[in-house]
């Protein structure tokens, strides 16, 4: 873990020793959302042309019919109307080719039923720069957060993999409160900014809830001066997507395209814990905002020359806000 903090200094950590940041009534807002076997196979039943399905957002749901957003590779076989067949029992309809190999694909079953089919024929949805040459088992469990249970993303909000019970309970015995939140990490988190001007860059859309109990534990928190610490940039995103007119959190069940990016003033967040991202993407430059810009760049290059490993499998940095710049 590597740790910028109040002093501007850069120093070498263990996960182990996050506790030793946060005090009695500081409060560590974690995203509980579970990933689904979100990346399917499947056929063109007209011409029997393989494609690859990676789900993205729920768009919508009627009676016994759910529509998602996804990727499609390749996207140029497909148009609108395409009945597409998972297996046997399992099949759906191609509603909309969109931009950039995304498509609206409907699924005729309940929502029940639907979340059984893939997570009977889906994989999970491991980022496109982590490659297996075969299914790995064991990424069932890595790319799940140890308090999973809400929500449906289809990426792991990756800073929370490095905890574990041990952790969690020593939090808890600092004085310092758990605070959930659920944002459903979508496939757009790993989509670069091609856009000259970054004001131009069109955000996606993420799911998220915030309970009355977690808004009212920040909320008091602040009054008694103390530290809100999101683990992850999706809690954080969440979190700076429900400020009222008075910086107060409110309960809120809602989708987010909040950018964040130099010079956003952040207005409840004081510490994040994230990993390291990637050149170019829309989570290096929340990373740029909260630290300043000059700050993250001098951060990344000290952890390429101490090895640190970057992306989801990788290492991580506890971030303390620059109130500086």
């Amino acid at each position: 873990m590597l740790v910028f903090d109040c002093n501007h200094q850069i120093t070498h950590q263990k996960i182990t020793n996050f506790i030793d940041y946060i005090n009695k009534g500081d409060v560590v807002i974690f995203n509980d959302v579970k990933v689904i076997k979100a990346k399917l196979s499947a056929i063109i039943k007209s011409n029997n042309i393989k494609l690859e399905i990676n789900l993205d957002q729920e768009i919508n749901y009627q009676k016994n019919c759910i529509t998602w957003q996804a990727l499609c590779k390749p996207a140029k076989k497909i148009k609108d109307n395409d009945i597409v067949i998972f297996s046997k029992d399992f099949e759906a309809k191609i509603t909309k080719k969109l931009d950039d190999g995304f498509i609206n694909i409907a699924f005729p079953y309940n929502k029940k039923d639907f979340f059984k089919k893939i997570e009977q024929y889906g994989q999970i949805p491991l980022p496109p720069y982590i490659k297996r040459n075969s299914f790995n088992i064991d990424d069932q469990k890595n790319y799940q957060t140890i308090y999973a249970k809400n929500g449906s993303a289809v990426a792991a909000p990756t800073a929370g993999l490095h905890f574990n019970k041990e952790i969690l309970s020593l939090i808890e015995k600092k004085g310092a409160k758990i605070a959930k939140i659920t944002l459903n990490v979508g496939a757009g988190t790993f989509l670069p900014v091609r856009c000259d001007k970054i004001k131009d860059h069109k955000m996606h859309k993420e799911y998220f809830e915030i309970n009355d109990q977690t808004a009212s534990m920040i909320n008091n928190a602040k009054k008694n001066n103390n530290k809100i610490i999101a683990v992850g940039t999706t809690s954080l995103r969440a979190i700076e997507s429900a400020v009222n007119s008075q910086n107060e959190i409110i309960a809120k069940i809602d989708d987010t395209d909040i950018f964040i990016y130099p010079t956003y003033k952040f207005k409840v967040i004081d510490i994040l814990l994230t990993n390291f991202h990637l050149p170019k993407s829309t989570l290096f430059m929340l990373v740029s905002a909260f630290i300043g810009i000059k700050n993250a760049h001098n951060l990344y290059q000290t952890a390429i020359k101490n090895k640190y490993r970057f992306f989801s499998y990788g290492d991580c940095s506890l971030l303390f806000k620059n109130n500086y710049e």
